[in-house]
């Protein structure tokens, strides 16, 4: 039973790093430069991300909500 919850941990910790966005896709996503999102992560006007290590993850749907946030704003 033990392996069975070792395997399962694994299977859904592995989804959620694959769920998660690296700068370059959020840069990619939002058609701006890597540079633009780290200078918005310095003044906290982009996207809400996750530091995982010396890294940062950047959930989607967060990403996708921060866009809209941005067209209704504008």
């Amino acid at each position: 039973m033990s392996a069975e919850i070792t395997e399962l941990t694994l299977t859904m910790v592995d989804a959620v790093h694959a769920a998660c966005w690296t700068v370059d896709e959020v840069a990619a996503y939002l058609r701006v430069s890597v540079k633009t999102i780290y200078k918005w992560r310095l003044t906290n006007d982009g996207p809400p991300a996750a530091r995982v290590g010396k890294h940062l993850r950047y959930d989607p749907a967060d990403v996708v909500a921060w866009r809209k946030s941005m067209m209704i704003a504008a």
